[in-house]
C-alpha cells in the first residue's frame, strides 16, 4: 500500500527495485504482516528500515454471477439512470433552468447512454464471456524485510509479539 506520508529520501523512490534487507518474519496473509508492523512501530521501532513483500504473487479472478442480457441491460439502465441525475443536476445549475426538466432530461440521456455501453461490449463477446468476475493479486505469503543495521533488533521485538 502506499502511504502519502512516504519519505522521498528512502532509496528506491520513483523507478521499481527490487526489495532489500533481511528476513525478520514471514507471514501467511497481509493483516498478519501489517500486524507486526505496527507492533514494531507501538514499540517505537524505525519502521522506515521495514518492508513487507508479498512472495508467490497469483492472479485470482473469482466468478461472481452469471450474465444475461437482462442483467446486462438492468445494469446499464440503472448505471446510466445515477449519470444522468447527476448530469440533470449539473445541466439544471449551469442553465438556471427548472431543475425537474433538467433532471428528466439528464436521466433519460443517461438510461440511453448507460444501455448503450453496457450493450455494446456484451454483444462483441457473443456468449464467449457469460459471467461476471472480479480480479485480485494475491500473494502466498507476506514476507517482512527489514536493513541489517537494524534487523537484529526486530527479530527480537517480533519474537515478543509470537509469545
Amino acid at each position: 500500500m502506499t502511504n502519502p506520508m512516504s519519505q522521498s529520501g528512502r532509496a528506491g523512490q520513483g523507478l521499481p527495485t527490487p526489495p532489500s534487507g533481511w528476513p525478520i518474519g514471514s507471514y501467511p496473509t497481509y493483516a498478519e504482516a501489517q500486524r507486526a508492523v505496527d507492533y514494531l512501530s507501538d514499540e517505537e521501532f524505525s519502521v522506515q528500515d521495514v518492508t513487507i513483500v508479498g512472495v508467490d504473487l497469483m492472479q485470482v479472478e473469482r466468478v461472481i454471477g452469471r450474465l444475461t442480457w437482462a442483467k446486462v441491460i438492468g445494469g446499464g439502465i440503472i448505471s446510466g439512470a445515477w449519470l444522468g441525475v447527476f448530469l440533470g443536476l449539473v445541466l439544471g445549475i449551469i442553465t438556471n433552468t427548472n431543475y425537474v426538466s433538467a433532471l428528466i432530461v439528464g436521466v433519460l440521456g443517461g438510461i440511453v447512454f448507460g444501455l448503450i455501453s453496457a450493450s455494446i461490449p456484451y454483444a462483441a463477446t457473443k456468449g464467449q464471456r457469460d459471467f461476471a468476475s472480479t480480479m485480485q493479486l494475491v500473494a502466498g505469503r507476506y514476507d517482512v524485510l527489514c536493513e541489517p543495521k537494524s534487523a537484529e533488533k526486530a527479530r527480537d521485538l517480533l519474537a515478543k509479539l509470537a509469545i
